[in-house]
């Protein structure tokens, strides 16, 4: 699709790479819905970029919030979303909170996938429209002290894949991108310093935004960020054994950081 006079939700707009990627559509000339849950956080950003651009605070992890998002995205016009919002939780699955478990899939998950429903009747009107959604390599890497954030990922990579061959053939294609770790709050401090002990590259939001923007404008359904990182999905596919033997290894230092206390290092 064209970005240049589209019109697009961007979910998670007020975080890192949400930032990041609303600044470079509105370079590139499209119109947005700005969502989030912080309204004065997302009506800042709306004056930041210009009147053309309407903030929505509304939360996808619940009715509610993505009965407003469908309103407003109806009312609109839109000819696109890009599926962004999300959260993380680090820790050992045996010791993780049930509330938080629920929380995360409710907005990874299930958020990402009924909003898309709710949003697939008004974009298969359009002449072309495109859904991408923000994966990470994780859903495809099973990686200790990510248990369910893995599987959360991993449900919205097989969710893309399978929605992307159902509307061959219409007017709306679907894309997933999958990106490593980044250089935003969304890590938490024990997150950022377990990449930097287990020597882990990161990227920077600016990149995973123009990797987003390349994606909206191109034909290709499905894309993964980083090297290794790239092969480590090859390679878990075709022998998931060495993936395992070498993470294995890390258990120790990943369990270490893993346990210690909420806003402390080890």
């Amino acid at each position: 699709m064209q970005v240049e006079h589209s019109t697009l939700l961007v979910t998670g707009a007020c975080g890192g790479i949400g930032r990041a990627l609303c600044q470079r559509l509105h370079e590139g000339g499209a119109r947005l819905l700005l969502n989030g849950t912080q309204a004065p956080a997302l009506a800042a950003l709306a004056r930041e970029l210009g009147p053309q651009h309407v903030p929505v605070a509304a939360d996808i992890g619940t009715g509610r919030g993505r009965e407003t998002l469908a309103q407003a995205s109806a009312e609109a016009a839109i000819d696109g979303v890009v599926n962004l919002a999300g959260v993380l939780d680090f820790a050992l699955f045996a010791e993780q909170d049930s509330n938080r478990i629920q929380a995360l899939l409710e907005v990874n998950t299930l958020g990402t996938i009924l909003l898309t429903r709710a949003l697939l009747p008004g974009l298969l009107l359009r002449p072309q429209a495109r859904i991408v959604n923000v994966g990470s390599i994780f859903g495809s890497i099973g990686h200790p002290g990510f248990a369910v954030y893995c599987a959360s990922k991993a449900a919205v990579k097989a969710f893309s894949e399978a929605l992307a061959r159902e509307l061959a053939g219409s007017t709306v294609s679907v894309a997933y991108l999958a990106p490593r770790a980044t250089r935003t709050a969304f890590n938490s401090d024990r997150v950022t310093a377990l990449n930097q002990a287990l020597g882990n590259k990161s990227d920077s939001p600016a990149y995973v935004a123009e990797a987003i923007v390349a994606l909206l404008a191109s034909d290709v359904s499905e894309r993964f960020l980083g090297w290794p990182e790239r092969l480590f999905v090859k390679l878990n596919a075709m022998l998931p054994a060495l993936v395992q033997q070498a993470l294995v290894k890390k258990l120790p230092l990943i369990k270490q950081y893993a346990r210690s206390a909420a806003g402390a290092n080890p």
